[in-house]
């Protein structure tokens, strides 16, 4: 069953899908940079490399999961690519299971990217988002940005350590983007 519980108020009536709702109020305040009251931000830049080419390999490499599996975590969905409303868990080593649903994405000239927010099992709740840009001079670059606060009681446990470990995740993020860019450009 894809993001939703069963409802199954009246015998014989026909399967229900429910989508699970997301563990945080303010879905989508990652589009607009915002970071509500009560949450951690998280904003990390990095620098990919140059060019048009550069930025589509990127863009694909987002879009499609192909960075975050080239980053060791498991990316369970259905769909090809990342689309408002589907649902992806992030799997982190054998343990740790954290189901999301996209919030938004981004199919422009020069960014592309997506959000996803936290929903129920989720060891945090909140919301990040991955947006690979090109500027003006031709750089492009990957920024991630997120907002969240612990769920589980180990997230809480692990206080500043669990919050320097997203900030070693976002700066992973950017370079492995960044190799799987420049073997792109070698090729």
């Amino acid at each position: 069953m894809r993001g939703g519980t069963r409802d199954e108020a009246s015998p014989g009536a026909a399967l229900l899908l429910v989508p699970m709702p997301f563990t945080y109020e303010d879905v989508g305040a990652t589009r607009d940079g915002r970071c509500p009251p009560g949450f951690h931000p998280l904003h990390v830049r990095t620098r990919i490399g140059e060019g048009h080419e550069v930025f589509r390999t990127a863009s694909r490499a987002l879009m499609t999961w192909e960075l975050h599996r080239a980053i060791g975590v498991t990316v369970t969905t259905d769909a090809a690519e990342a689309a408002p409303g589907v649902d992806v868990t992030v799997g982190l080593g054998p343990l740790v299971k954290a189901p999301c649903r996209i919030v938004w994405t981004l199919d422009e000239p020069r960014r592309a990217g997506w959000a996803y927010g936290t929903l129920p099992g989720h060891p945090e709740s909140g919301e990040e988002a991955f947006v690979v840009d090109r500027t003006g001079d031709g750089t492009v670059w990957l920024t991630v940005t997120a907002f969240s606060r612990p769920a589980k009681w180990y997230a809480k446990a692990g206080g500043a350590a669990t919050r320097g470990l997203q900030h070693a995740y976002a700066r992973r993020c950017g370079t492995v983007l960044r190799r799987m860019c420049a073997d792109d450009e070698a090729v």
